[in-house]
């Protein structure tokens, strides 16, 4: 598919000068700092611990340790409680766009309030913590949400949707409020009770030296998660209590509905029950399949902030994969064309979807 189009994302260094800012070297920062580096771009970072900077420029994952005032991007790589501070004082030092990687958004977006800013969340790890565990491949068909706003400057998101899928990753837009309330019941609330049956089996073994012994198979599947680093989730919890108060009160609910179904020997309710989950199981989406027939989009639209915000968005609401996406600005102002490439297939429903909104697409096949 290289003749494809060739802009499609990846093929070269993606917007900006090549310059990139890091803050935050640990996991995540250490690897899009070795990702970046990877694919030509100069990295510089900082960390709060200097230690921690000096081992992430050790490994590879920094030309430099420093800020850096003329970065075509920063990406803030610190905890959530810190997020929006560390935006605002990069914003205020330079002219690039900024995104962070924190997993609650609302809070963030909301107190940074600036249109270079594009709130983001790389929905990736490592059972190794800080910047040992750091990858250039971490982000690699996972699912990186962003979440620009109606103030969002366009050529901001373009940049930095641009600079985040060159690395690999699935980009998804949504709303801020509405990534906190998924990101609560896909995330946060499963830590939570991963933890808190691991928890519970620990007390056990107290009783029972046998129990962990016997904790094989899916019980060490499904508790794989509660070995992340702890220190994160006090902030997240505190920044999101709200979501995971509701999922968790819904969790609470099912999980009665469960206990009652036991309880009275419901077994066609609780068989009913498991197929549901099975199947919902099974479709569960593993990533993009690169290797498709695309299609551009063109969609005109007023040269103002929010328009790729409220098309990005419009894109992950229906099922779209959006493999590249830039803004053709009008030389004499007002109008300007979104260019989005998409899966071939996908293209008439998104056409459609898009005129439902007032907007006049067009599109073409890419060969």
């Amino acid at each position: 598919m290289a003749t494809q189009r060739a802009a499609i994302i990846g093929t070269g260094l993606p917007g900006g000068s090549g310059r990139a800012a890091i803050i935050g070297t640990g996991l995540i920062g250490g690897s899009i700092g070795l990702a970046l580096r990877e694919r030509g771009w100069w990295v510089t970072g900082t960390d709060q611990d200097e230690a921690v900077a000096a081992e992430a420029l050790s490994r590879g994952a920094l030309d430099a340790v420093g800020p850096a005032t003329d970065a075509g991007i920063t990406f803030v790589a610190t905890p959530v409680g810190s997020a929006a501070a560390e935006a605002r004082k990069a914003l205020a030092s330079g002219g690039g766009p900024v995104t962070d990687v924190g997993s609650v958004k609302a809070p963030i977006v909301s107190a940074v309030a600036n249109h270079r800013f594009v709130g983001g969340h790389p929905m990736a790890g490592s059972e190794q913590e800080g910047v040992a565990g750091a990858r250039a491949d971490l982000f690699k068909n996972a699912v990186w949400v962003l979440t620009p706003t109606d103030d969002t400057e366009d050529d901001s998101l373009v940049q930095i949707r641009s600079v985040v899928a060159s690395l690999g990753a699935d980009v998804v837009s949504l709303a801020p409020e509405r990534h906190d309330a998924l990101v609560a019941v896909v995330s946060h609330v499963p830590h939570l009770t991963a933890a808190t049956l691991m928890a519970l089996a620990d007390e056990r073994s107290e009783e029972h030296q046998v129990m962990l012994r016997l904790a094989a198979g899916g019980f060490r599947d499904m508790t794989r998660i509660a070995s992340g680093h702890p220190g994160i989730w006090p902030d997240i919890c505190d920044e999101n209590s709200e979501a995971i108060c509701s999922v968790l009160d819904r969790f609470i609910d099912a999980l009665g509905d469960v206990r009652t179904l036991v309880a009275e020997g419901n077994r066609g309710g609780l068989l009913e029950l498991l197929e549901q989950a099975r199947s919902a199981r099974a479709h569960l989406p593993y990533g993009l399949d690169r290797d498709v027939s695309l299609s551009e989009v063109r969609v005109p639209v007023f040269d103002r902030p929010g328009e790729l915000a409220r098309i990005t968005s419009l894109t992950t609401d229906i099922g779209v994969n959006i493999f590249d996406l830039e803004i053709a600005h009008s030389v004499e102002g007002g109008q300007g064309v979104a260019i989005l490439v998409v899966n071939a297939e996908a293209a008439d429903g998104l056409l459609e979807a898009l005129r439902k909104q007032g907007y006049a697409p067009s599109s073409r096949a890419l060969s």
